[in-house]
């Protein structure tokens, strides 16, 4: 067990802040918040809803985030990228992390039932479920397919958002899923390529160790195709219109340029480019939807 180093409280509050993984949780956050804008007509939105709804589906992925560390500890400790975290570093113990990990779960599922709805808190349960146990514990150290399948987990969002204003599950807040569930793998296996010694070093059967980076790399080529049609959908169904549709087709061009000139890049110089503009263009994807909605 981790015996945590005698810090000021201020560091220490630090410490648990870097377990919540506040980058992720704030685009969780915004991607939710999409879902929530989505479902609500122009003009009609639930302040009140969307402040708790928010703030439940934060503290669960705080809570999915911290028991990752907590999981992840002896792999973190051997990473570049991860090896400066509060756990490998002493800087908070086991007991504080499980501890700060139930609290937020519990205030999280407690919210979410008092004042948005029982389905969104199922649903963000199965969530924390599907990535702090199943993903870390199992899928991650068990197949290279890990990210997909993992990926469903952070695909949840929009959908909670969409949920959490409506109180079901309606095709809209499906394809929203699904555009986020087929955008993670080829987000993460750029990054993977990048760190793909870390990631042998750690024993981790990511994509690039198991099958090797050029496959990795035409997986993400094939991946990316899927994704830009299936970002077109919500022109199909009737959920956006032409200014969108129009959105999603030049900003998955450029994804499929990145993509492309990746698979053809020998020395894998645009590994992490490629990973940036993911980031990006899941942004600009959602902000565009946006626009939409409240422009037609």
């Amino acid at each position: 067990m981790t015996q945590a180093a005698a810090l000021p409280l201020p560091q220490k509050i630090r410490s648990i802040y870097e377990l919540a993984k506040p980058k992720v949780v704030g685009l969780i956050v915004f991607t939710a918040f999409v879902g929530m804008l989505l479902a609500s007509p122009p003009g009609a939105l639930d302040g009140e809803r969307v402040f708790f709804a928010l703030l439940g589906i934060a503290l669960a992925s705080a809570a999915g985030a911290a028991i990752n560390h907590l999981l992840d500890e002896r792999f973190d400790a051997v990473m570049d990228r991860t090896h400066n975290r509060p756990l490998p570093t002493a800087r908070v113990n086991n007991r504080e992390v499980l501890a700060v990990a139930l609290a937020w779960a519990v205030l999280s599922m407690g919210i979410l039932v008092w004042q948005v709805n029982v389905l969104t808190a199922v649903l963000t349960f199965l969530a924390l479920i599907g990535y702090a146990v199943i993903y870390t514990v199992y899928l991650k150290h068990s197949t290279p397919q890990n990210i997909v399948w993992g990926g469903a987990a952070g695909a949840a969002p929009p959908l909670l958002g969409w949920t959490a204003m409506t109180g079901e599950v309606t095709l809209e807040g499906l394809i929203l899923f699904l555009i986020i569930f087929l955008w993670t793998p080829p987000h993460f296996w750029p990054l993977a390529i990048r760190r793909v010694e870390e990631y042998r070093r750690a024993g981790i059967p990511m994509l690039p160790v198991v099958k090797g980076i050029q496959h990795t790399k035409y997986q993400i080529l094939l991946y990316t195709m899927v994704l830009v049609s299936v970002s077109l959908l919500p022109t199909t169904v009737g959920m956006s219109g032409l200014p969108y549709f129009f959105a999603a087709a030049i900003l998955g061009g450029v994804y499929l340029m990145y993509a492309w000139r990746l698979y053809r890049d020998p020395e894998n110089r645009l590994a992490m480019p490629t990973f940036g503009y993911s980031i990006l263009y899941l942004m600009l994807l959602f902000s565009a939807l946006l626009a939409d909605h409240y422009l037609r």
